[in-house]
């Protein structure tokens, strides 16, 4: 573990009022650039990622042991406040005071409710940047929508492009929210700089529908220039063939090909050890290696298909072609490359022993990211910041234990 790095953003804190995935993990992004990130949650109604994990199936009766919140909440803080309670709002609200940045993801107009929302607090800290984070947004006819990753995807049009020809549109998992949470994280991040420049705070609607369809861009660029409606096509791609993943040895194993030009379709003929290929004239040009991209595939699937998919990509690579496997769960955690760079890595936990967590995405040279320490216990750090950042007696804060304010 890193406990010696502190990374660019040291000396922000940020307050968090959110569950899942796609809250969490944005601020748990600030949180490897060195931010101090505290998470406000209750055992009245705890973080479903504590108890239930969606990808796997698995519920927790511990709800410290859950891998998926440890690796959605590495180096945060855990406070826990019953927000039915008044007192509780009050602590909120000072909490908010001694913070850089807020964010939650409730549905819209919770947090006005309850006398958290930014109106409120900017009354008082006219500074603080406040990031809301829902399905559709804080305005507009779809503002209460609720929403999970499968919806993001589907509002945000990337569901309908995505599947086979003769198939119905793919449903989405957890990956939505993450790519939710990054656009989350990039504008705390952007508020941030613009507040060191000017001093200024500001307010961040952010809506998951839109963090999808932004990324969608080719298909509905494609609908306002030419009326087009692209529909499911597998692995296709206009003017790119081959352009698939074709089995390899052993059980579903499978490697990616993507060819652009006439040169590297070239260069794939003669890796493959069939140099006439690139002259046959169902294959001698772009346009007519798409039209008969079948029978292309099928050529291609009947050199792969007894062959590793490193080995394959290894051939394909040097030749200058885009090849690379097309990795499982599996084969990312054994994968030679991703373990030199430590992309996976081990963090003692005091409930779970030693965890696999996913470490940050980047690597700063001055000023690295990093994971300094374990996901909290629920409530780990009440008297931390109870005691330490609000100044509060033991006293009042045992008392307010006893009466479920903190809880």
């Amino acid at each position: 573990m890193e406990s010696q790095n502190q990374g660019p953003l040291k000396g922000v804190r940020l307050t968090e009022f959110t569950s899942a995935w796609a809250g969490p993990y944005a601020a748990c992004l600030l949180g490897f650039l060195g931010a101090e990130v505290i998470k406000v949650e209750s055992r009245r109604r705890l973080d479903h990622s504590r108890v239930l994990s969606f990808s796997t199936g698995r519920k927790f009766e511990n709800p410290d042991q859950s891998p998926v919140f440890n690796n959605l909440n590495l180096n945060k803080k855990s406070v826990n406040l019953n927000l039915t309670q008044p007192r509780a709002i009050e602590l909120a609200r000072k909490l908010a005071m001694v913070s850089d940045v807020v964010m939650e993801n409730m549905r819209p107009g919770v947090m006005e409710r309850l006398g958290l929302g930014y109106e409120v607090l900017r009354q008082e800290k006219p500074d603080i940047i406040y990031l809301s984070s829902s399905a559709c947004g804080q305005v507009g006819p779809h503002r209460q929508y609720v929403g999970y990753a499968p919806t993001f995807a589907a509002l945000g049009g990337l569901s309908h492009i995505t599947g086979y020809e003769d198939w119905p549109p793919s449903n989405f998992m957890g990956a939505i929210d993450l790519r939710s949470a990054t656009t989350s994280a990039l504008a705390m991040v952007s508020a941030l700089i613009q507040h060191q420049r000017t001093g200024r705070g500001q307010y961040i609607d952010m809506a998951s529908q839109e963090s999808i369809a932004v990324m969608n861009g080719e298909a509905l660029m494609d609908y306002i220039l030419n009326g087009r409606v692209r529909g499911r096509r597998g692995n296709r791609e206009d003017g790119m063939a081959p352009h698939n993943c074709y089995c390899c040895a052993g059980e579903d194993q499978w490697v990616s090909i993507a060819v652009c030009t006439d040169e590297e379709w070239q260069a794939l003929c003669r890796a493959m050890g069939q140099p006439e290929l690139a002259q046959d004239p169902r294959f001698s040009d772009r346009e007519t290696r798409w039209r008969n991209q079948e029978e292309l595939d099928g050529i291609i699937t009947v050199w792969t298909r007894d062959r590793d998919a490193y080995r394959v990509t290894e051939i394909l690579q040097q030749a200058g072609v885009a090849a690379a496997p097309s990795l499982s769960a599996e084969g990312l955690f054994n994968d030679p490359h991703l373990k030199e760079r430590e992309v996976l890595r081990q963090v003692d936990h005091p409930e779970v022993g030693r965890d696999w967590v996913v470490a940050p995405p980047w690597r700063l040279s001055a000023t690295p990211a990093g994971i300094r320490r374990h996901a909290p216990l629920l409530g780990e750090d009440n008297d931390y910041v109870f005691q330490t950042l609000l100044g509060m007696d033991p006293e009042e804060i045992e008392s307010l234990k006893a009466e479920q304010v903190i809880y």
